[in-house]
């Protein structure tokens, strides 16, 4: 008896792993829409839209994702944020370009993650809900040469700097630390309120660490976009997360949410470890946030 339920156990399991597999390459298209512009900044325009893209961790291999998300240039967002974790491999930087390449021909604004830094380390599946922080790998990864790419098409690099920008009758104020996680942010280089002339003022880093939201919130910045947390990765349905991998609560691991008077999108990201390739009522997305002018 012992015996048949140890074997029906095994199928499980790996009936769940086989799902969480095939989870990985059913991409969505999430839509979030806030109201952060005052009436008449738009003109005749009816919103503002940010593709919002995080935690690609994309290996060459990765045809379909970056085929998938090559094809989003079509929604010609008004701004492309990325906010990091965009390789999985030191040879993965032509296919993290492949993929977004018709999207760097937009305005756009970055931020890094570790794993831009430091190549993915193994990790048990089961100690991913344990919530235990984990050391970055020893394995340095191109970063350099990815950043260099996304300059030289016009992409802004936000981490510990700030930006003033327009886009049509949209002025910007952003800035961004670099993660959180491991403790690689300095917000004091860009500490301050955004320029009070900005229609809006986006703030940018990788994880969704409250210590430092709680900074861009007192500084007065209106919308923080960040990833890092893959939704939970490995959810309960309903997309219910069960661990964050971060400081911020399970209730607000993914999607659009207030943090004082802020609001904040939290991406679930479009990969995962490569040590880690399953997603459990968690499929990948990016997000097309709608700005809309207040009523």
């Amino acid at each position: 008896m012992l015996l048949s339920l140890v074997s029906v156990g095994g199928f499980g399991g790996l009936a769940v792993a086989g799902w969480g597999f095939s989870e990985l390459s059913k991409f969505r298209l999430k839509h979030e829409t806030v109201a952060l512009l005052e009436p008449g900044t738009l003109d005749d325009a009816e919103e503002f839209t940010i593709l919002h893209l995080s935690d690609l961790h994309m290996l060459p291999s990765h045809r379909i994702k970056q085929d998938w998300v090559a094809a989003l240039s079509v929604l010609r967002p008004d701004l492309v944020v990325n906010t990091g974790d965009n390789l999985s491999s030191a040879d993965a930087v032509p296919a993290v370009l492949r993929a977004l390449a018709p999207l760097l021909k937009r305005p756009g604004l970055f931020v890094f993650g570790s794993n831009d830094y430091f190549g993915p380390r193994p990790v048990n599946p089961f100690k991913y809900l344990v919530e235990k922080k984990r050391k970055v790998s020893e394995e340095k990864l191109p970063w350099e040469g990815m950043r260099a790419a996304f300059l030289e098409h016009g992409w802004r690099d936000a981490t510990h700097q700030r930006h003033e920008f327009k886009i049509g009758p949209v002025r910007i104020a952003a800035a961004g630390v670099d993660d959180p996680h491991h403790d690689l942010d300095d917000y004091a280089q860009i500490a301050g309120a955004p320029n009070i002339d900005a229609d809006l003022a986006i703030a940018l880093t990788h994880s969704p660490e409250p210590q430092v939201l709680g900074q861009f919130e007192a500084d007065g910045y209106q919308l923080s976009l960040s990833g890092h947390t893959h939704g939970g990765q490995l959810c309960l349905p309903g997309e219910r997360a069960i661990v964050t991998n971060c400081g911020i609560d399970r209730a607000r691991a993914s999607g659009l949410h207030k943090f004082g008077r802020m609001f904040m999108h939290v991406s679930n990201g479009l990969g995962t470890s490569p040590f880690v390739p399953f997603r459990v009522f968690c499929r990948p997305s990016a997000t097309l946030i709608h700005v809309v002018e207040k009523r």
